[in-house]
């Protein structure tokens, strides 16, 4: 079609329109696709799909789900700290969403992790803004690689499930500039996505999806965005004021909205010159959408090269959080007593949407068959007849896929019978599972952040049976989201934290354990010792049992910006991650230009295996006008692999406004002496150096 998008716009009804900016539901071109707008066929406006996407594209189908990729969770994607391994997840998941005649992904999620009880910490990145915008600009990449859109969500301070279509999120500008906007400005100007999702939550007194300063001043004019707003599903309470605000599309849509909105305008409350500009923003993203371009789609993705990518990002994504006296890696020879339900009844996932459908997702169990380790059959068999068995009682049937199955009690072996595993056992490999989702948030409470007392007092009998034998304990952590670790770590040699990995998690468990991957991940996020180490202590809000206001007093503080400042010991630091080799950081310089510092070093495999390391650059700042964090990480780099006695020139370019912090509506870098540090941990930095800003400078927002 020739004709442009202002044309279309002078050639539409009020009603047309009225019906281009308010969803049709749920899908119907797609079945069980999260939602679509409405279609114009008298103008040949076709209507566009959109589809659930943090960890996969999810439909529903109509009775039978489509077959597609379980991807690692975002916090894995975080963890790789590779942005090349998300662009080839987010290429990987275009491509399946193109196929399924999807338009416009709903992902990535962005919401930073203020709080370890947040049920969706999961699908979302990190605790650290930069981090979060690097990664999720390359996964936006990856996806509009493949011509379909991607939506940045949700948009903003969506940082709890508890009460989020209504809780009132209290912030100062400067904390929301610095941390909760951040991300999203990074990837909104370095990937240009053509969608982002207002959150359900209320900002500052107004709904996210009705704040005008949010959706038009920050996003639009600040940084430039082009794309389309669009609500989270069902998410404010009046359209007329989302129309005003700037959120183009009201999502999944009902008739109410429309006849409210022609409405309005009738009345002179709504400008059609506004309504107009939203039916733009809208008709400039359905111009570029395979719909509209009469892509004939094959239902027939790639899945077989995505397992691979899967595969690949989930290894990159495994942390190692000890590994007393190289436990780890065992020898393909081991012989290994699995313990815990996790083994069979594996998490690939979390809940909600960012469920997936694959056509298969591998357990720890059978990754462990499959790749050869020698189990112990006899204890394996016994823990799938004790799956099987308490599953069939009423009170631990799954009740329903987006709701958490009833954790199953994990000590249901005697002390004989642990040590007979234990006499006849080289290790002990015990695996701890925690379910989160949409929906709901943990509690800070033995089963939530705790382990449950069943789950302590399994891993004490292990310990104890097996440390009698001179035998080694590991844990394999197949989790969402951090956990106490601090008052049980001693009881064991090794701990792998493998996260929800997707469909590939018993594969990469495996590999993980006998050294076929060298795990490479760092923590996105803080494992504090203790929650009431945690910063976010207003969480999850007043009052506590159906919070209506949530205030963020920790302002800038969150993560390690608060841990570091404040001298309080986490149990493992934000970017923390062992490997099975060791790397030696040399020949630090640093360059200032005009506009950035350019950090350059040297890091060097000086181990006995082939390894990935993380390096990551901190700038502590001055003592100057603005109260600042004891340091920030201002970037990163991830090494190819690197053999044995290997090195790697490092440089990492830092703009100099990422130095800013926001005061008084504008971003200051304040003149003086700045510390450039470099190391493979907010905690273990090794190299440093000074340098001196002669002037301060300051820009616009």
């Amino acid at each position: 079609m020739s004709i442009s998008v202002k044309e279309l716009v002078s050639k539409m009804t009020l009603e047309e329109k009225a019906m281009l900016v308010v969803g049709a539901g749920k899908s119907r071109r797609i079945p069980g696709a999260a939602g679509e707008t409405r279609s114009i066929e008298r103008l040949g406006i076709p209507s566009i799909v959109t589809a659930d996407g943090p960890q996969g594209v999810r439909i529903e189908g109509d009775g039978k789900p489509y077959s597609a990729t379980a991807f690692p969770s975002a916090i894995v994607l975080a963890s790789t700290w590779n942005p090349e391994v998300a662009e080839k997840v987010g290429r990987a998941m275009g491509e399946e969403a193109r196929e399924y005649g999807v338009d416009i992904l709903l992902a990535p999620g962005m919401n930073i992790h203020r709080n370890p009880l947040c049920g969706r910490i999961f699908e979302y990145y990190s605790e650290d803004p930069l981090l979060t915008g690097e990664m999720a600009a390359a996964f936006v990449k990856g996806v509009q690689s493949q011509g379909v859109g991607a939506c940045l969500k949700h948009f903003v301070a969506n940082n709890q499930e508890t009460n989020r279509r209504l809780v009132d999120t209290i912030v100062s500008e400067r904390a929301l500039r610095e941390i909760y906007l951040r991300g999203f400005e990074i990837a909104v100007k370095k990937a240009k996505p053509w969608a982002v999702m207002s959150a359900y939550n209320k900002l500052n007194g107004k709904y996210c999806s009705e704040n005008e300063w949010l959706l038009t001043k920050v996003l639009r004019e600040d940084w430039g965005f082009d794309g389309l707003v669009m609500t989270d599903w069902g998410a404010g309470e009046n359209p007329i004021e989302q129309m005003k605000a700037g959120n183009d599309l009201l999502m999944p849509g009902n008739d109410d909205q429309v006849k409210a909105i022609i409405e309005a305008v009738k009345k002179g409350e709504l400008s059609e010159e506004i309504l107009d500009r939203n039916v733009k923003n809208i008709l400039k993203v359905i111009v570029k959408t395979p719909a509209f371009k009469g892509y004939k789609y094959s239902n027939k993705p790639d899945l077989e090269a995505h397992a691979k990518v899967a595969y690949e990002a989930a290894a990159e994504g495994i942390v190692i959080l000890k590994n007393e006296n190289n436990t780890l890696p065992l020898s393909k020879e081991t012989k290994i007593a699995v313990f815990g339900t996790g083994q069979i009844e594996t998490l690939r996932g979390g809940l909600g949407s960012g469920w997936t459908h694959p056509k298969y997702t591998v357990s720890i169990l059978e990754g462990f068959r499959e790749r050869g380790l020698k189990i112990d059959s006899e204890l394996a068999e016994k823990y799938e007849k004790y799956v099987e068995e308490m599953r069939s009682r009423e009170e631990y049937k799954p009740k329903r896929l987006d709701i958490p199955l009833p954790p199953l009690p994990q000590d249901f072996l005697s002390e004989e019978e642990v040590e007979k595993y234990a006499k006849r056992n080289d290790v002990a490999v015990v695996v701890i599972s925690r379910l989160s989702g949409e929906g709901w948030d943990l509690k800070p409470v033995k089963g939530g952040f705790y382990l449950s007392d069943d789950e302590k007092s399994l891993l004490e009998k292990v310990s104890r049976a097996f440390h009698k034998y001179g035998k080694k304990v590991v844990v394999v952590l197949n989790i969402g989201l951090p956990i106490e670790v601090a008052s049980w770590r001693d009881l064991v040699d090794a701990i792998l934290l493998i996260w929800q990995p997707g469909q590939e998690v018993g594969r990469v468990t495996a590999d993980a354990l006998v050294g076929v991957i060298n795990p490479s991940g760092k923590l996105p996020v803080t494992f504090p010792k203790d929650y009431k180490d945690v910063p976010s202590w207003s969480f999850p809000g007043e009052p506590p049992d159906n919070p209506v206001k949530v205030v963020y007093y920790e302002d800038i503080y969150v993560g390690y910006r608060y841990y570091d400042t404040f001298g309080v010991e986490p149990a493992y630091s934000f970017g923390y991650g062992l490997s099975y080799t060791e790397f030696e950081y040399s020949d630090l310089k640093v360059e200032v230009f005009e506009e950035s510092i350019k950090v350059k070093f040297k890091v060097k495999n000086v181990g006995k295996y082939p390894g990935k390391e993380v390096a990551q650059v901190y700038v502590s700042p001055p003592r100057g006008e603005i109260p600042k964090p004891l340091q920030e990480l201002k970037g990163f780099r991830k090494t190819r692999l690197l053999q044995p006695g290997e090195a790697e020139e490092i440089e990492v370019e830092i703009p100099l406004r990422l130095l800013a912090s926001y005061s008084c509506g504008k971003w200051v870098v304040e003149a003086g002496k700045y510390e450039i540090r470099v190391g493979s941990s907010s905690r273990d930095i090794r190299l440093r150096t000074e340098i001196t800003l002669s002037k301060s400078l300051s820009y616009r927002p």
